[in-house]
């Protein structure tokens, strides 16, 4: 069936997802204006930020004008290094763990894309995520159908705002069948070529230790473990994680990140790895998707990284945050990262580990 001729701003990255989202919205009847977005590096960083290549750029604007679509690329570098890279600066300087897609998403992707779709007149805002979106009495959003691409948990922090004029193509695909469409139609086909990477956008592999030398300077410091007994010295608690096993720098191991201790500057480890299971987390700050404040506990199911399988818990209001439990423990609930939580299919939201 048709749609009236309505306006949709597509975020397009150059790669496969958005470009299949553009046919399929084309298909459907939508008028697409492809825009892409130009994000920062690190300073330090020897690439491009890897969401906006030269080539990527390239590829948007060659699927555009097979589709005949108009494409546009905004330079927001300066809106990403005060929000994303700042960010994740602060959050290592604060000895925490930083989750810079999942707060990158408000503020900046689709921030800009409502500001670019208001400007031209659009109707609405569209990518190439997994994931879906139900209006009920408020606007849900639904875990993708295909479980490993969903990407609900980084859109967590979503609000009815962007949700009322978001538009998610491929929520009801799955990745074989968007491969599949992609292979099929000519102007696509460059795709089979492309790699997918998994590094920060702004920094290039093995970065991440430069840029904690070059920004955050930590201070080196001793590491004990966890009945007190001294072990040796660790490099700066920024270079840490909980629940990392790998360089921490120890013999006779293994030994697990527990615990930082900034006032004494101090990393603690262990090696009973059970004692970096958690079962009580307390969140913030928080977001509800739908608006509506926690009145009470209630049954949900979370998680506590992006690749992490849903568990159950209980959530809970507290005066200064969220309270999430979980009925087994959890492998190092990380400060600074976020516990995203659903009900059934909708991702009701998120808070971040305290």
């Amino acid at each position: 069936m048709q749609i009236a001729r309505q306006k949709v701003v597509l975020g397009m990255s150059g790669g496969v997802d958005s470009s299949v989202s553009l046919y399929l919205l084309k298909k459907v009847g939508f008028e697409v204006i492809g825009v892409s977005l130009r994000y920062k590096t690190w300073s330090g960083c020897k690439r491009e930020n890897l969401c906006c290549t030269k080539e990527s750029f390239e590829n948007a604007k060659k699927v555009c004008e097979y589709f005949d679509c108009p494409h546009e690329t905004i330079d927001v570098s300066s809106e990403f290094e005060e929000k994303v890279i700042r960010y994740f600066k602060d959050s290592l300087k604060r000895n925490i763990t930083p989750s810079p897609c999942v707060f990158c998403n408000p503020q900046v992707k689709f921030e800009q894309l409502l500001k670019c779709a208001d400007k031209i007149g659009a109707d609405f805002v569209s990518t190439g995520h997994y994931a879906r979106i139900r209006k009920k009495d408020r606007f849900e959003l639904l875990r993708a159908v295909d479980k490993t691409k969903d990407q609900t948990y980084s859109l967590s922090f979503l609000t009815q705002k962007e949700l009322s004029r978001c538009i998610f193509p491929l929520g009801s695909f799955r990745k074989q069948e968007v491969v599949n469409i992609a292979e099929s139609i000519e102007g696509l086909s460059f795709y089979s070529k492309i790699k997918q990477s998994q590094d920060f956008c702004f920094l290039g592999k093995d970065e991440l230790a430069p840029f904690i030398e070059s920004e955050i300077k930590p201070e080196a410091g001793e590491i004990y473990d966890d009945s007190g007994q001294h072990l040796g010295s660790h490099k700066g608690l920024s270079y840490y994680t909980i629940g990392q096993r790998e360089g921490i720098g120890l013999t006779e191991g293994p030994f697990f990140v527990l615990s930082k201790d900034p006032e004494r500057n101090r990393l603690i480890v262990t090696k009973d790895k059970r004692m970096v299971f958690t079962g009580e987390l307390f969140l913030r700050p928080f977001n509800f998707i739908s608006g509506d404040p926690l009145a009470k506990k209630i049954a949900v199911r979370a998680k506590v990284r992006s690749s992490g399988q849903l568990n159950s818990a209980i959530l809970g209001p507290r005066e200064d945050g969220l309270r999430l439990l979980f009925k087994n423990k959890q492998f190092a609930p990380t400060p600074g990262q976020v516990a995203v939580f659903y009900s059934g299919e909708v991702c009701l939201g998120a808070g971040v580990i305290n």
